[in-house]
């Protein structure tokens, strides 16, 4: 999944609900911020590690208990993982979806490609006509907000 959809994903979450949009998109983001720049210095070997894994429940939990903001960044951690999982499924990798057990658990023939070369990988996929649908849906909605007076900036 490209990184913006994650955010759109998060912040149109926090529309729908009661929670932080500015600390679930921060939730969101922080998978792709840890790992991304782990893998490109070479810290770690995957693009999905450290900042993926569900073992991190262990810090999610109690930070969601602090209040509010805590409660909003553990759900958008959380959406940010269900994204990735929805998007290696629909892509026919399924057994790829063992990223959330790392490091017990690690695709045996993983995707490992940087950012931009996955980019142009994941252009035509199954996963980027989703999140085509996702983003127009969004745009939908946003200009029926728009031209019904209800837009959070108003006309």
């Amino acid at each position: 999944m490209l990184f913006p959809t994650h955010l759109l994903a998060a912040a149109v979450l926090g529309r729908v609900s009661r929670l932080s949009p500015l600390w679930l998109v921060v939730g969101t983001a922080l998978p792709d911020v840890v790992d991304k720049p782990l893998a490109m210095v070479g810290a770690v070997d995957l693009y999905h590690s450290v900042g993926h894994s569900a073992l991190l429940l262990v810090v999610a939990v109690p930070v969601a208990l602090t209040g509010r903001a805590g409660l909003a960044l553990a759900v958008g951690w959380a959406l940010h993982l269900f994204l990735d999982v929805v998007h290696v499924v629909v892509n026919g990798r399924p057994v790829d979806a063992v990223f959330l057990g790392w490091p017990l658990a690690v695709p045996t023939e993983p995707l490992a490609l940087p950012p931009g070369s996955f980019f142009v990988y994941y252009i035509g996929s199954p996963s980027f006509y989703l999140e085509v649908t996702f983003w127009l849906a969004v745009a939908g909605a946003g200009l029926v907000e728009w031209y019904s007076g209800n837009a959070p900036l108003g006309r």
